[in-house]
Order: structure tokens, then C-alpha cells, then sequence
């Protein structure tokens, strides 16, 4: 007797579905049982979709689905509709996928169909009924796993979202994730098991007669319903002396891009039948899970080779300056292989001193921080000549713009240009000799914790002009000051500008002053936390409370110097507050550093009690210093400084000039636009006057500090 005549003597029929071509094919037997003549006959599948409820339908392909991941039997019950939508009879399915000949992209589906009968009265059809609730329940479960495990960034986060899944009706009490090195499995991590239960195995052969051993060599999962089931087909990982907590087991296989990665176990404490809509979820989290734990792989060790090619670039160990405190931050951009083209180093020069150099290449990608260890070598290399500043940058900008010559025989390259700071500094006389090339100017917080920014001659970025000049500004560092070299994305990082990434700065930079008896108001905080406090500004925090549309983004690279010298402070007198000093040089070919001037003469005096006296005050210096570039042929050298106690200070600022002629008071007429400098600084000043000296003559004024309605 043939088969088929066997399956319809027992009312069973045959049907056949093809993957690729989606054509149903029905024995005669089968085709009666689905409403149709009793004929073989072939179907779209569009025609053997119209057979059964459509709820049904949509069932049947979930079960398919996982059959065909677990390679197992796909078993389902289905009702079969007419025309009109009325049920005519429910039939029970088991089917399995076999794979297309040669093709790995298809498979059929061979199966049977066989009528159910209808349940007697007073007895049910079988388990509980898949309810819509559960199905919403469990859609809505999947995707907050899905989310929670893609924003995980790395291994330890994965696992531990793992071990806070709560699936819906049956979650596990325990898991286990193993993972595959050669020939042997290990536990990477697991979740629940305590001392004495069923812990598991941290590191077993492959070949071992293990659950996840088998899941792992076959690549199909394995579903223990019972201890007993687990003791008949694992015996040897079975250990019958040991206490066992659990009543049920899953292992399902971690598979990315058709590679078994691992395997993961999930332990229940209450009895699991493993239906279909369970086997389904559990196959669904596995592959998410697989994917994550591939994903923070490869982001590991992402981070690992950044980490290393970032830490080979940089000092080697902290630079050691006799007189002078120095810590410094690098911290890479949040994208990417996370290097870029940041960088600072701290150079031994032959002279005895010590360059301090920071700078950033254009671009947040690996051509960006190769071009960066290139520059960086080319600067250390011209320092060590013993070059002075301004010729050390001269030089680096050829050399940079020689590496943007065309590449290959089709002419393309990728020219880059790059910022740079180039300090060298003298900690016996506190004077650092400054040249800039693009780069944001330094700044200064002075010994009683005011911070100013100290405008620095500069010129064009790295690699623009070959033949550019940058011209070395000197800088008097006085001893309790902090100095900050830092690149832009400590400044403007978070959606700032200029401006109002300084600000952001000077709320961490300048702390207030911590009064003690005697001290001098130093506050005495360690260079280390201030350091790690600029950073914490920018990507900490504190960040999501400053100005900023972005103010909480890694866009860009930080870098940051910080130096300050150790000496004891200058005070005037005892019990006094440290003195505030800033000196200025405006040279005759550059009458636009008297704003610049202006600007740190406010910084000084942010905290002055009358707003009018330092208008006054500014007043004062533009006339003073314009004076000097008018009517002489020299530079104006202006040195200004703040003493005594808060209230009750003084403010003194002298101009300084080559020239021997003494100014004279004018009586200029009243559409006059200039001689009236001394009659100001009669009625605004406190006291004032000229000082010959040797190489010229010295313009001072002074102000004491008043309330406002004592000035008035």
C-alpha cells in the first residue's frame, strides 16, 4: 500500500509549501480537509491563505519561523473558514523545513493535516488559549529588551540587562551566558545561582556531553521541560548529589551572521512546557542578545586599540618641572575608533627650560590622528634643535604643509591644517615665552583665584601658508598663578561659542576665595581635581545645567594643560589679599590689542564694588595708551594691578613708553575730538602722574575702590 493511500485511510493528508516560489501544493486528502475538492491541486499563496482564520494564519507562520531557527517540528492547530468566514472544522498540522536542494537562501515545508474533533462538552481543546493580551504583552516586552540591549555599551552592560529581562508569564529565575574560545566553552556570565544550587560550569570542552556544549556544536536549541529530561539526556551533567533549585531549562544558541558566538542558558523555578509563543520569545531575546554581545565585542575592542594608539601619542609619564605643578587631560570624542587629532606633550629643551606644546589637527578620524603623531614628532624634533618659539611653529607649518602634497597617479589628497600652542617656559623667572598658531589664547587665574584670558600675538593655523610668521609674546607667570592651555572642544563643545564656552570655564576655573587667618586668601585646591572638574564641566553633570543646545555631547576632543607655580605669594602688607597683576605690550603696528587691553582691565575688576569706576578706569586706559601710539614711535607697555582687601582696594595702572616728551594739558575746542586725556584723568582718577625714567616716561593713575553711592 502506498503512503498515501495509508495517510487517507487514517484521514491524514500531505501539503507542501515552497519558501521561495510561496506555491502551496495539497494531496487529495489535504485538500478536502481544507474546504477544497478532494484533488491534488497547487496554490499561490495568496489562494491557501484564504482557507484558514486569518489569526490562525498569522500563528501558523510564527511557529513556521521558529521551527525553521530551531531546525524542530512546527506544530499548530488551525481553523478552516469558507467563503463567508464560517468554520467548518479544525485541523492539528506538524511540519518540518527541509532545505532546497543546493540553495541556501529557501526551504520547503513538508507536512501533515489531520481534522480535530470537536471537544465534548465540559472539557477543553487542549492548554489555555493564546490570548490578544499576551501576544501585546509579549510584543511590548521584545521591544524594550531590543531597545535596553542596543543601547548597551558593553559586555558587563549586556549581561546585566539580560539578567533583568522579566518575560511575560514565565520569566527565569537564572542564566548563563557561555561563550566559545577554540575547543572550550566558558561562563562570560550568569545571574542567580547561589552557592550549592545548580552553578554552571565555567569552563568545559566542547566535545563535553553538556547542554551547551551540544547547542553550541549543533547550533539548535535544547529544551529541558523536567529534571527528568535533563537527567536522560545529559546524564554525565547531571550530578544527582547536588541540590537543584530549578525545574526547567532552555539553552538556545547565540548565532550572528550564521556563526555560533556562544550559547545562553535560562533556568526557571517553576515547571515550563516550552510552547511555541514561549520557545518564540526565548528565540527572539537569544538573537538579540547575540547581536549585542557581537556589537559591544567589537566596540571593546575599538576602544582597546584607540586607548593604546591614544596612550603612545602622549607623554609617557607625568612631567616633572622644578618650580612648576603640571596636570593635563586628553579625552577622545565620543564617535569612531574615538581617537582624533588632539594632542599635548611636554618637551626637555637643551637650554635647560621646558616647552609645553598643545594643538589639534583638523578632523576626529584616524587620517586626523595620524597626521597628529607625525606633527607632533616634527614639533618635539625642532624644540630639541633648541629653537626658539616662533621658529619651532615656522618650521612644523612647512612640514605639515608638505605632507598635503597630491597622492597617487590621480592627483587626489586630503589636506589638513592643524592649531597649536608652543610655550617655553623659565620656572626660575616665571616668564613664558608664548607663540600661537590658530590656537585659543591661554588663561590665567591669578594667585586670588580671578581668571583672565592673556592675549597672545598669533598667526595663521598650521599647514595654510608655509611662510607664515608667529611672532613670541612673553608672559610673566607669578608665583600662587594657574595657567590653562586647552584645545576648542573644552571651550565650545555642548553648542557654545567663544564666549559662552569661556563662561562655562570660569565657573569651575575661578572658585571663590577661601578666607584664612593669615593666608593670604589662597584657595588651595590640587591641580589633579581641577583638571578633572574642567572635564566634568563639559561631559559630566553639571554640563546639563549651562548654556547650550547640545550641552551634553561628545562632539569633539579635549585637551588640556595646566600649570601653575609654587612659590609663596606676594601680598602687600601683612593680612593682605594677594595682589592682582596683569602687563600688556600694544605694539604701534597692532592698535587693535587696546580692545583686547580693555578687556582684561574689565576681567580684573569683574568683582569691583562701582560699575562707573571701572568704566572710568577703561576710560582711562584707552586714552593713555592711544596717547602713546599717536604721539610716539614707540610700543605702549601697560602693566596694571589690584591691592588690598576686598572693599577697600586700589587699582593702579601704569603706561610706559620709549619717549622722552612729558604730555602737556590742551585746550581743545568744543567739536575737538582729541587733547582732552589729561582733563579726564583729573576729574576720574584719585591720583595720577608722570614718572620720567631712562628709557622714556611712565603715565599712572590711581583708583580706590568706593560703593557706589560714596563715589556719587
Amino acid at each position: 500500500m502506498r503512503t498515501e493511500d495509508l495517510l487517507a485511510a487514517i484521514a491524514t493528508g500531505l501539503w507542501r509549501w515552497d519558501s521561495v516560489s510561496g506555491a502551496v501544493t495539497y494531496d487529495a486528502e489535504a485538500a478536502r480537509l481544507v474546504g477544497l475538492p478532494a484533488e491534488a491541486v497547487t496554490l499561490p499563496e495568496a489562494a491557501a491563505r484564504a482557507c484558514f482564520h486569518p489569526a490562525d494564519w498569522l500563528e501558523v507562520k510564527a511557529i513556521v519561523q521558529l521551527a525553521v531557527a530551531e531546525g524542530t517540528l512546527a506544530e499548530a492547530r488551525l481553523r478552516i473558514v469558507d467563503e463567508k468566514g464560517t468554520v467548518l472544522r479544525t485541523v492539528r498540522t506538524r511540519s518540518r523545513p527541509i532545505a532546497r536542494g543546493g540553495s541556501d537562501d529557501g526551504y520547503y515545508l513538508l507536512g501533515t493535516l489531520q481534522e480535530v474533533p470537536d471537544p465534548l462538552p465540559g472539557t477543553s481543546a487542549g492548554g489555555p488559549p493564546i490570548t490578544g493580551d499576551w501576544r501585546r504583552n509579549r510584543e511590548a516586552f521584545l521591544l524594550d529588551a531590543g531597545r535596553a540591549l542596543a543601547e548597551a555599551m558593553s559586555t558587563a552592560e549586556v549581561l546585566r540587562v539580560a539578567a533583568g529581562l522579566s518575560m511575560p508569564g514565565f520569566s527565569p529565575d537564572g542564566l548563563a551566558v557561555f561563550g566559545v574560545e577554540g575547543e572550550r566553552i566558558s561562563v562570560i556570565g550568569h545571574h542567580g545561582p547561589r552557592a550549592g544550587t545548580d552553578r554552571p560550569l565555567h569552563d568545559i570542552a566542547l566535545s563535553t556531553d553538556h547542554p551547551a556544549a551540544e547547542v553550541v556544536r549543533t547550533g539548535r536549541a535544547v529544551y529541558l521541560p523536567t529534571p527528568e529530561v535533563y537527567r536522560g539526556r545529559f546524564p554525565a551533567a547531571w550530578s544527582p548529589g547536588r541540590p537543584r533549585k530549578r525545574r526547567s531549562w532552555a539553552f538556545l544558541p547565540l548565532i550572528v551572521a550564521g556563526r555560533t558566538i556562544g550559547a545562553w542558558m535560562a533556568g526557571f523555578a517553576h515547571p515550563v512546557s516550552f510552547s511555541p509563543d514561549e520557545r518564540s520569545v526565548l528565540t527572539t531575546i537569544a538573537r538579540m542578545l547575540a547581536q549585542a554581545l557581537s556589537r559591544t565585542a567589537i566596540q571593546e575592542t575599538e576602544r582597546e586599540l584607540a586607548d593604546g594608539l591614544q596612550r603612545s601619542m602622549l607623554p609617557a609619564s607625568k612631567p616633572d618641572i622644578p618650580g612648576l605643578t603640571v596636570a593635563a587631560r586628553y579625552v577622545p570624542t565620543g564617535g569612531g575608533l574615538q581617537v582624533g587629532g588632539d594632542w599635548y606633550d611636554v618637551i626637555g629643551l637643551p637650554s635647560g627650560r621646558t616647552a609645553l606644546v598643545i594643538g589639534d589637527v583638523q578632523g576626529h578620524d584616524v587620517r586626523a590622528a595620524g597626521i597628529m603623531g607625525q606633527l607632533r614628532i616634527a614639533v618635539r624634533a625642532y624644540a630639541s634643535e633648541g629653537h626658539h618659539p616662533d621658529a619651532v611653529l615656522s618650521r612644523a607649518s612647512r612640514f605639515l604643509a608638505g605632507l598635503a602634497e597630491p597622492e597617487g597617479p590621480d592627483g587626489r589628497y586630503d589636506p589638513r591644517f592643524a592649531t597649536c600652542l608652543y610655550m617655553e617656559v623659565d620656572p626660575v623667572a616665571g616668564t613664558l615665552d608664548i607663540a600661537r598658531a590658530g590656537h585659543p589664547d591661554p588663561a590665567v587665574r591669578l594667585a586670588d583665584g580671578t581668571m583672565m584670558l592673556r592675549p597672545t600675538a598669533g598667526g595663521l593655523p598650521l599647514g595654510i601658508d608655509p611662510d607664515t610668521d608667529y611672532p613670541t609674546t612673553r608672559v610673566v607667570l607669578e608665583p600662587g598663578e594657574t595657567l590653562l592651555m586647552c584645545t576648542d572642544g573644552l571651550i565650545e563643545t555642548g553648542g557654545h561659542d567663544l564666549e559662552t564656552g569661556w563662561d562655562r570655564i570660569r565657573k569651575v576655573f575661578e572658585p571663590p576665595v577661601v578666607q584664612a587667618a593669615g593666608s593670604g586668601g589662597l584657595d588651595s585646591d590640587d591641580l589633579e581635581v581641577l583638571a578633572d572638574s574642567l572635564v566634568q564641566a563639559v561631559h559630566g553633570p553639571p554640563s546639563h545645567h549651562t548654556t547650550g543646545p547640545l550641552a551634553d555631547r561628545r562632539e569633539d576632543d579635549i585637551a588640556l594643560l595646566l600649570i601653575r607655580r609654587e612659590a609663596e605669594v606676594c601680598l602687600v602688607g601683612p593680612g593682605s589679599a594677594p595682589v592682582r597683576r596683569t602687563a600688556v605690550t600694544v605694539a604701534q603696528a597692532e592698535p587693535e590689542r587696546i580692545a583686547g587691553a580693555r578687556q582684561q582691565l574689565r576681567d580684573m575688576l569683574h568683582d569691583w564694588a562701582d560699575p562707573d569706576q571701572v568704566e572710568s578706569a577703561v576710560l582711562m586706559l584707552s586714552e593713555m595708551v592711544t596717547n602713546v601710539l599717536v604721539h610716539t614711535d614707540g610700543d605702549a607697555l601697560l602693566v596694571a594691578e589690584v591691592s588690598g582687601r576686598h572693599g577697600s582696594r586700589r587699582l593702579r595702572l601704569d603706561v610706559a613708553d620709549s619717549s622722552d616728551e612729558l604730555p602737556h594739558r590742551r585746550r581743545p575746542g568744543e567739536l575737538a575730538s582729541s587733547g582732552r586725556g589729561l582733563l579726564l584723568m583729573e576729574l576720574l582718577a584719585d591720583n595720577w602722574g608722570v614718572d620720567p625714567r631712562g628709557d622714556g616716561k611712565c603715565i599712572w593713575y590711581e583708583l580706590h575702590e568706593a560703593a557706589p553711592e560714596d563715589s556719587a
